[in-house]
């Protein structure tokens, strides 16, 4: 098992004892040495700050796995452990991802134009499978999956999941 897939299976197992996931784990060269960030989520939507990850989760979880780390020594260099959570402005990967944040503000960029546009802000609505007017069903291909968003003037966009290169939740006050 390659050193970073170790300390995968480490970070999953100590975040499932705790009722979190794992959402990404980056291992990055910086001026002060290498760094191993982790990154922590807590299934469900996370509306509200108790359904987030605190900072609690990040400490508990951080202390766990260096002392396992520490034991299993799976790095042949030193490092830096960092855990954090993807931030109320997190990146949004995949259609789970639309799904699960449904009524929450994001913007998402586009790699062609939908509704003469690429680049969208608004209420995510949901995810929804297209349509006989898709063109994907037309050819007897399988339904294409969209992200419904409600833009600002309350009209809502069709976004086809294989047409998103970027989306983000966007911070409420």
């Amino acid at each position: 098992m390659q050193p970073l897939e170790q300390i995968r299976a480490i970070a999953d197992r100590v975040a499932q004892s705790r009722g979190l996931e794992v959402w990404d784990i980056v291992s990055r060269r910086e001026t002060g040495g290498q760094v191993i960030r982790v990154f922590i989520d807590r299934p469900g939507p996370a509306a509200t700050p108790e359904e987030s990850v605190s900072i609690e989760d990040c400490v508990e979880v951080s202390r766990e796995m260096g002392t396992i780390l520490d034991v299993e020594d799976p790095l042949p260099f030193t490092y830096t452990l960092e855990v954090s959570s993807p931030g109320l402005d997190r990146p949004l990967r995949g259609a789970e991802d639309y799904r699960r944040f449904a009524g929450r503000l994001a913007k998402i960029v586009l790699s062609e134009a939908v509704d003469n546009q690429k680049a969208f802000e608004g209420r995510l609505r949901g995810v929804e499978h297209g349509g006989a007017e898709d063109v994907g069903a037309r050819e007897g291909g399988a339904r294409e999956t969209v992200v419904l968003l409600e833009g600002p003037k309350g009209r809502t966009h069709r976004l086809p999941v294989r047409f998103i290169t970027r989306g983000r939740l966007e911070v409420e006050f």
